[in-house]
């Protein structure tokens, strides 16, 4: 009997003995801290790995993560011309290694302070601006805010890494009103441009007209030039066959007279009408030009006696 309760008593040790020693071994993952209390008081911070404590004593009052985390805040705000706005901004966060006591007995809870501290510098920082400058120099209001914020809860063992403004949402009627200047400013311009390609279509156009009416007007002048050349040459040959200028002057316009009506004659849709068409024409043309000549000749001779 007392050898069974010997080995009651040894089996009851080694229990007692292996319960204490699985609670003096725990681990901790990488990117982890576990924070170790003894009889309430802060001890020691263990780090990634094996580690051992005083089972019953000592125990792990809490475990804090070293990776960066996240916090999503909604603030609304009023800018300098009395508009509402929302802005979402992202605060990105985490536990500095050396100042894990500072961490976890300073602030009870770390997020709640850094909303608290987000609202009172947003609000701060905006309603200095008009709403088009908070759109703007939205990069601006997350580098001061990050800066403060920084300084602010550094004390607290906390570092934050990087503040972000990641959405910024006006009242819905002052969306409508900025969309309608918007798209006013756009037809604006759109008109300006429409009148200035007119204008220039105008120009060029009427730059072309008058390069053609120049071209056209060249194009006569060298042709009677060229009639003229050639009318004089005609008279030329003929005073050389012993033809006198009236008479060579008579059988060019008589030439003339009928090369017109063999051109309109060729053409059986043509509505023309030569006037007058009858074969003395030519010859009544001939002395009609050279009475006109004669008057002209003799207008002239007057004016200089």
């Amino acid at each position: 009997m007392d050898g069974f309760l010997m080995e009651v008593s040894l089996g009851a040790i080694g229990l007692i003995v292996l319960i204490l020693l699985s609670g003096a071994f725990f681990t901790v993952k990488q990117q982890t801290v576990a924070v170790i209390e003894r009889f309430g008081k802060y001890t020691s911070t263990r780090h990634a790995g094996l580690q051992l404590k005083i089972p019953v004593f000592d125990k792990i009052a809490t475990r804090l993560s070293l990776k960066i985390q996240q916090l999503d805040v909604s603030i609304e705000t009023k800018t300098q011309d009395d508009v509402f706005v929302h802005l979402n901004m992202s605060i990105q966060f985490q536990v500095l290694r050396d100042n894990v006591y500072d961490a976890c007995y300073k602030l009870h809870s770390p997020t709640e302070q850094i909303t608290s501290y987000v609202f009172d510098l947003v609000r701060a920082e905006v309603p200095k601006m008009r709403l088009d400058d908070v759109f703007v120099k939205k990069d601006d209001i997350a580098l001061a805010i990050q800066r403060e914020l920084k300084e602010a809860m550094l004390n607290y063992g906390y570092d934050i890494v990087k503040a972000l403004v990641t959405d910024i949402d006006p009242d819905a009627k002052v969306k409508e009103a900025m969309n309608r200047i918007n798209a006013a400013e756009r037809e604006k311009v759109a008109a300006q441009y429409e009148g200035d390609a007119q204008r220039i279509l105008i120009v060029e156009r009427a730059k072309a007209e008058s390069e053609s009416k120049r071209l056209q007007g060249k194009g006569i002048a060298d042709q009677r030039r060229e009639i003229a050349r050639g009318l004089e040459e005609s008279v030329e040959v003929l005073n050389k066959a012993g033809i006198n200028s009236q008479e060579a002057s008579a059988l060019i316009v008589i030439t003339q007279h009928y090369d017109t009506l063999q051109s309109i004659g060729a053409n059986d849709k043509s509505n023309l009408i030569l006037l007058p068409n009858n074969p003395s024409a030519a010859s009544t043309m001939l002395t009609d030009m050279v009475t006109s000549l004669a008057a002209v000749k003799d207008m002239g001779e007057t004016t200089k006696s």
